[in-house]
């Protein structure tokens, strides 16, 4: 009998499904890796705005005369 079948027979109906963090937490590692994967782009998408936001603020409005700089 070959390894996969040797897992298949222990595991029985959890064979092919992702182990949970903990046994008592209902997610799974592939969802916390999804949940960081999301959360990092969050936060880069974030960064890329507040630079945006910040070069405008301090160099493009008053440029274009829209505020003054003090």
């Amino acid at each position: 009998m070959g390894e996969a079948k040797r897992r298949k027979a222990s595991l029985g109906n959890d064979y092919g499904q992702s182990p949970r963090i903990l046994p008592w937490v209902p997610i799974t590692k592939k969802q916390a890796e999804q949940f960081v994967n999301w959360t990092t782009r969050g936060a880069w998408i974030g960064i890329y705005l507040m630079i945006a936001l910040w070069v405008t603020v301090r160099f493009i409005g008053p440029a274009f005369g829209w505020w003054e700089v003090i």
